[in-house]
C-alpha cells in the first residue's frame, strides 16, 4: 500500500492522465485518487462556451431550445388595445350626434306648440256662437266662446277645490317667487237651463273665497230669473299624477269629470266657463278660464345643441387632433 501511495505522487508531480482501478489489474479503485478520474479540459472548451453563450444557447441533457414569446405577446397587447380605442372612440360619437338628433326634435316640437298657441290665441278672441245643440260638436270647440240663455238651480252647486283666483296682474308681479300670496278658494259650478235649448248643462261661475263657499254666505250674488250668459266650452279632463280623487260624497271636485258631474246633478255633460262680464256683485268672480300653453322649447333647443358642442369639442381634441404616434 506504501508503494501505491507513492506511485500516485509520482504520476500527479508527471501530469499523467486519469488512474482507475482498470488500469490496475486486481487492484480495484485506488483510494485518494478521485480527483484523478476526472477529464482535462481541453483548450478549446473555453472558445466553445463563449460561443455557446453568444447564441443563447445552452447544451443541456434534457433540454430543447424553444423561441422566446415576449415578442408576440407584445403584439398581441398592442392590437388588443388599438381596438378598445377604436371602440371607445365610436361610442363616445353618439354623445354629440345624439344631443344634435334631440336638439333638432325640439326645433320641429317649438313650431308645432307655436302654431297651436297662435290657434288657440284666435279661437279664444273669436266671436261667441249659439251653443250647439249636439254635444259630440262641442269636442272640436273646446275653449271656444259660446252664448246661452236661462236661469241657474243654486240648489245644486258643485265645487272645484281647492283653486285660486286667476290674476295675470298678481302672478306677474309674484313670478319667479317660491311663495304666492293668492287666497285659497273654490270655482262655483252651478247647473243652467238653457231656455232655447231645452237642455241643462253645467257653468263655473267663478271663484269665491273659502269663507263664501257656503251659498248663505253670499246671498246677493245667487242669481235669480233668465240671464244671458258667454263662456268658453271646456271639456272632461282626467286626473293627473299627485291630484286627489274627487269626492261627490263631500262635494269636493279636484278635477272636470263631467260625466259624474252630470250625473250627480241631472244635467248632460256640458261645461262652460262664464266670462268675467257674468260676475256680480257679492256672487263669484268669472273669467276663471286659463289660457296657457308652456312653451319650453327654445330652452330645451339651447340646451341640447349647447351639449352638442362641447361634446364634439372634447371628442375632437380627443381622438382627431393628437400628434399621430402619441
Amino acid at each position: 500500500m506504501a508503494a501505491a501511495r507513492g506511485l500516485g505522487s509520482l504520476l500527479r508531480a508527471a501530469g499523467t492522465g486519469p488512474v482507475s482501478g482498470a488500469a490496475w489489474p486486481g487492484w480495484g479503485r485506488v483510494p485518494g485518487l478521485n480527483e484523478l478520474s476526472r477529464p482535462l479540459a481541453s483548450p478549446q472548451a473555453p472558445a466553445r462556451a463563449v460561443r455557446r453563450s453568444a447564441l443563447g444557447v445552452i447544451s443541456r441533457p434534457g433540454l430543447v431550445w424553444r423561441p422566446s414569446r415576449c415578442g408576440s405577446s407584445s403584439a398581441e397587447a398592442t392590437a388588443t388595445k388599438t381596438e378598445d380605442d377604436s371602440f371607445l372612440q365610436w361610442f363616445l360619437l353618439l354623445i354629440p350626434v345624439t344631443a344634435f338628433g334631440l336638439g333638432t326634435w325640439q326645433v320641429q316640437r317649438r313650431k308645432w306648440k307655436l302654431q297651436l298657441i297662435a290657434e288657440l290665441e284666435s279661437r279664444v278672441m273669436a266671436e261667441p256662437i249659439p251653443l250647439p245643440a249636439d254635444p259630440m260638436e262641442l269636442k272640436n270647440l273646446e275653449y271656444r266662446p259660446v252664448k246661452v240663455r236661462g236661469h241657474f238651480d243654486h240648489s245644486k252647486e258643485l265645487y272645484m277645490m281647492p283653486r285660486t283666483l286667476v290674476d295675470p296682474a298678481r302672478e306677474a308681479r309674484e313670478a319667479g317667487r317660491l311663495s304666492s300670496a293668492a287666497e285659497s278658494g273654490a270655482y262655483v259650478v252651478t247647473p243652467f237651463h238653457c231656455t232655447a235649448l231645452g237642455v241643462t248643462i253645467l257653468v263655473n261661475r267663478g271663484f269665491v273665497p273659502r269663507k263664501k263657499v257656503n251659498p248663505d254666505t253670499r246671498r246677493k250674488g245667487q242669481v235669480e230669473g233668465e240671464v244671458d250668459l258667454v263662456g268658453m266650452v271646456r271639456l272632461s279632463e282626467t286626473r293627473k299624477p299627485f291630484v286627489p280623487e274627487n269626492n261627490p260624497a263631500r262635494n269636493h271636485w279636484h278635477y272636470r269629470d263631467l260625466e259624474a258631474m252630470a250625473r250627480l246633478t241631472g244635467a248632460e255633460p256640458i261645461f262652460i266657463d262664464a266670462d268675467f262680464k257674468s260676475t256680480v256683485p257679492g256672487g263669484p268672480i268669472g273669467g276663471q278660464t286659463r289660457v296657457a300653453l308652456r312653451n319650453e322649447h327654445l330652452q330645451y333647443i339651447i340646451t341640447w345643441y349647447g351639449l352638442c358642442a362641447a361634446t364634439s369639442y372634447l371628442w375632437f381634441k380627443k381622438f382627431l387632433s393628437r400628434t399621430p404616434g402619441v
